[in-house]
């Protein structure tokens, strides 16, 4: 049966930091409803490739296409478009200590659409409702657990119903129990809301729970592409030594 029209297209991919190349020559494809997972040992270019797939950097060479679309060089204002329909739980959360829950997750409705204060508000409650944190909307990030800051931040990239949702490692720091947890809740999201989920992660207990595909990236460029089963029975040595001992690079 043939694959479905991918949602992300890279082809050719390059990223630059100065004269020098952190990852060149990527070429993948995410596909509508699944778990992709970036992997790759430290410093091996896996988060560069996650910014410059949101264009958070501008990739040096290359194609990054949404839905068909090619975004490298689109107008700022038609990316924002695009924007609208992605989801970003940044590596740590990056919640503003200063402001509360609520006003956490509110910031994406006050930026982007123009619902009134009453329907911001059950938005808000709708959100922290998927993430199981309604009773906390009024506390602040310093008196939350960071399991607990982390469904904040999953709550604020859904605050615009995004068809993808991209994670940078999110379990970063967490125990194990609350890593678990945290992975739990991204599947019944991705079931609950149909989304497309891209991880970045070296969490080898959170790639086994969640990955539909995965990514390699080594010496700055793709080394494998396929499902998590054939990744593993690959025989490619970097990879093995990835799974067998958890770190790599």
């Amino acid at each position: 049966m043939k694959n479905p029209e991918p949602v992300i297209s890279l082809r050719n991919l390059e990223a630059r930091y100065g004269e020098v190349s952190i990852i060149k020559d990527i070429n993948l494809d995410i596909l509508p409803g699944e778990i992709s997972i970036i992997l790759g040992g430290s410093g091996s270019g896996k988060t560069t490739l996650l910014k410059n797939i949101l264009r958070l950097e501008e990739p040096w060479s290359g194609s990054v296409k949404y839905w068909g679309e090619e975004v490298v060089g689109m107008d700022e204002l038609r990316f924002e478009d695009i924007l609208r329909k992605i989801g970003v739980v940044f590596q740590g959360g990056a919640l503003l200590n200063s402001i509360s829950v609520f006003e956490n997750v509110a910031i994406p409705l006050e930026q982007h659409t123009h619902l009134s204060p009453s329907a911001i508000e059950r938005m808000v409650r709708v959100k922290l409702n998927l993430v199981r944190l309604a009773y906390a909307m009024y506390q602040f990030p310093a008196e939350l657990s960071g399991g607990m800051k982390k469904r904040v931040a999953l709550a604020r990239a859904l605050a615009l119903d995004p068809q993808i949702l991209f994670c940078d490692e999110p379990t970063a720091g967490l125990d194990p129990l609350t890593a678990a947890a945290l992975d739990d809740l991204l599947l019944d999201l991705r079931a609950k809301l149909k989304m497309t989920i891209v991880v970045v992660t070296h969490d080898l207990a959170s790639i086994h729970r969640l990955a539909d595909r995965v990514f390699f990236i080594d010496g700055q460029s793709l080394l494998f592409s396929g499902t998590l089963g054939e990744a593993k029975a690959s025989g490619i040595p970097a990879i093995e030594t990835f799974f067998r001992s958890g770190r790599y690079g």
